[in-house]
């Protein structure tokens, strides 16, 4: 029940947004925008893997894990340290974000940027590009069949990549159906909150070669990207460890450990 909680959650949240800020009106500040970064140029797969740094405060598996006082300075950083996107979690109430961290972060980096929430409705989407992402994050486990597609068409329709977010074999299967270019597959299971660092090894032949495979979470030292890279992963996304630590010598382990 923990994604659905923080599915209604999201979908409240920004329900009242709405109240204040039409949909009328993020649809044309996400028009008026100029063009998304192409996020498939910048992740697309090398002879090293490559990182998606996550801004994050908290989570409903670990807790407050960082203040991070300013987004802006933490996003720059990870652009310092070598990352090839950066990751906003934009959800209030389990993981401390908002729409303001993203903005701050999408105008003071020049790397892609994902919007992390969970996204279920129109409106959120038109939200993600007026904040200026270039990306966002599709949980196929909260979403309904039809949803999915919908969202993801406008995502495309908004000029932005979709990151289909998996965690079996019947979710990746749809993740493909959708010809997904950015395919996740997330060790933690949003159900249970339970981590299974092998997901992705199991997973990841059945990832056609025309996505970019991407693993999620179980990341906390330069063994885990490796045990990745290993398996076949392109990208890895990361929060937990760079927002702990020295963000910028953090990723520099980590690209040396995924090389």
């Amino acid at each position: 029940m923990v994604l659905a909680d923080l599915t209604a959650g999201a979908v409240a949240d920004a329900a009242r947004r709405e109240q204040s800020r039409s949909l009328a009106e993020v649809e044309r500040a996400a028009l008026a925008l100029p063009p998304a970064r192409d996020a498939l140029v910048a992740l697309a797969p090398a002879d090293r893997v490559k990182i998606i740094a996550e801004v994050k405060r908290a989570s409903p598996s670990r807790g407050a894990l960082a203040e991070i006082p300013d987004p802006a300075l933490q996003a720059r950083l990870y652009e310092q340290g070598g990352a090839s996107a950066i990751s906003v979690l934009t959800e209030e109430r389990r993981f401390g974000g908002s729409l303001a961290d993203l903005e701050a972060v999408t105008a003071s980096v020049s790397l892609p940027v994902l919007r992390k929430d969970f996204i279920a409705t129109p409106y959120q989407v038109f939200e993600a590009r007026a904040a200026g992402a270039d990306l966002v994050l599709l949980i196929v486990a909260g979403l309904e069949p039809q949803v999915l597609r919908d969202l993801y068409a406008l995502i495309l329709q908004l000029g932005m990549t979709p990151l289909v977010e998996t965690h079996s074999v019947e979710e990746l299967d749809l993740a493909i159906d959708l010809g997904a270019s950015l395919i996740g597959v997330n060790a933690r299971s949003l159900q249970t909150l339970e981590l299974d660092r092998d997901l992705f090894g199991r997973l990841v032949d059945r990832i056609p070669d025309t996505a970019i495979k991407i693993a999620e979470s179980a990341v906390l030292t330069p063994a885990d990207v490796t045990h990745y890279r290993s398996a076949g992963a392109d990208v890895v996304l990361i929060g937990e460890a760079l927002v702990t630590g020295d963000p910028v010598a953090t990723l520099a382990s980590f690209l040396e450990a995924g090389a």
